[in-house]
């Protein structure tokens, strides 16, 4: 994250009150595509706060954005509360009566929310949570610009299309959603056909292109950001323990490209199996001193076993061990051979933040993935606040100082994939201490801090 940035791009900081805290996650798994990863939150650690500069107003809309200076971009929304955007009190986390056609807002700016709201066994828990998250977003946005036209694509390819059509004939600027790769591709040709553009939710990046963009944790930003800092800390000659699965040979790509630009050598990949993880390891040690660190972008649920293989082999002792946002769990953490390893994901103060306001509101624990489609929301009432007519069009989804949400610092590229600011956290005694901050703007890099 080291380009340029000009005095004349804005960053919108979305409406997320922050708070100081890093949280856990547990990855649970849905249908859809292997590469979409859902997290859900437990117990969020405290971390340090980082140092923060004065921000520079620029103008107050209820909203109000920041000029991105060269080096820093700090500040908050401040907030008012438009009588027509009030929240309603406390409601349990249950699916709308009237979910398929359920209107929010009245505002001009008209924006579709496709979301799994059912499935085959009825209800889907994660979809009515996405909707709740972005219903709290419209109501703190605290202005009425925008009308959510609420859709429930019933979990399948065919409800998204279904969904996407009935949005763009009801006028909908904007779609946000839906989740998974293979609904996104559905909705991908009918929003193209009216020009509108796309806010998907997945995490698999065959599902993006113009106009189609994912508000996500991408697979490559976990590995690009936790290679560069290791190279930034002088590990020049890496191996990786490859799982055979889809993730796995993702993040093998992007490990691939990431090491080639750091100029890191790499010794060897290895792939496995969990009847073959042992042996593989044991490669891994007989390289003895050929490499300074070993990537293993494992999910948590694996991880035990193979800190018991690291540490059989005596691996962990030898290697500095990386890995990716999948190890901010519990599970992980406590692992002894995973003691000192580095990790890159996002600071978890937001999250906490809203989790607490999600919880006092529908009086249930959000999944992790909930600040996306919180986040999709406030940034769309921004937009619509501030850049009338031009809110939705790709120059200024993909404005280079990017958007400040709960999750930090992201901005979408041409391609439709996106960049996030994401911390390096270190495992010790059971919990992770950032060792690099996330940057809070892209107008200077944090990998080699």
């Amino acid at each position: 994250m080291t380009e340029n940035e000009h005095n004349s791009d804005v960053i919108f900081h979305l409406p997320a009150r922050t708070a100081v805290g890093c949280g856990i996650w547990n990855t649970i798994r849905m249908t859809g595509s292997p590469r979409e990863m859902i997290c859900t939150v437990t117990e969020p650690r405290a971390r340090p706060k980082p140092p923060c500069r004065a921000p520079r107003l620029v103008r107050a809309v209820g909203l109000c954005f920041l000029l991105a200076a060269c080096n820093s971009v700090t500040g908050m929304f401040s907030r008012g509360q438009p009588q027509a955007a009030v929240a309603p009190g406390p409601q349990e986390n249950k699916a709308p009566q009237t979910a398929n056609n359920e209107t929010i807002g009245s505002g001009e700016a008209k924006v579709a929310l496709i979301l799994p709201l059912t499935q085959a066994s009825g209800p889907s828990s994660v979809g009515i949570s996405l909707r709740n998250a972005a219903e709290l977003a419209y109501f703190e946005a605290g202005n009425n610009d925008i009308t959510l036209l609420v859709k429930d694509d019933r979990s399948t390819p065919e409800g998204a299309r279904a969904a996407a059509q009935s949005a763009v004939e009801e006028g909908a600027d904007l779609i946000i959603g839906p989740l998974f790769a293979s609904n996104a591709r559905e909705v991908a040709p009918v929003a193209r056909g009216a020009d509108k553009p796309v806010i998907a939710l997945s995490t698999d990046t065959s599902a993006a292109g113009p106009g189609i963009y994912l508000l996500s944790f991408l697979i490559e930003n976990y590995v690009d950001r936790v290679v560069d800092f290791a190279a930034s800390k002088g590990k020049k000659s890496m191996a990786a323990l490859i799982p055979e699965n889809d993730y796995g040979r993702i993040a093998e790509g992007e490990f691939q490209q990431a090491a080639a630009r750091d100029n890191v050598r790499i010794m060897t990949i290895e792939h496995y199996q969990p009847q073959t993880m042992a042996a593989a390891v044991q490669r891994i040690a007989a390289l003895n001193d050929q490499i300074d660190s070993l990537f293993i972008p494992e999910q948590a649920d694996a991880m035990q076993s193979m800190s018991q293989a690291l540490a059989a082999a005596k691996v962990s002792r030898k290697y500095q061990i990386l890995g990716t946002g999948l190890w901010n769990d519990a599970r992980v953490l406590s692992l002894p051979a995973l003691q000192g390893a580095w990790f890159s994901a996002p600071e978890n103060g937001g999250f906490k933040a809203f989790a607490s306001r999600y919880e006092a509101k529908y009086h249930s624990d959000p999944p992790r993935i909930a600040t996306i489609a919180y986040d999709a929301v406030s940034l769309a009432a921004a937009l619509a606040h501030t850049h009338g007519s031009r809110r939705y069009s790709a120059e200024v989804l993909t404005n280079k100082s990017g958007f400040n949400g709960a999750d930090g610092v992201f901005r979408f590229r041409a391609d439709g994939t996106n960049e996030r600011g994401l911390a390096v956290l270190e495992i010790n005694n059971g919990a992770a201490t950032p060792v690099s901050p996330a940057p809070h703007s892209f107008s200077s890099s944090a990998s080699a801090t």
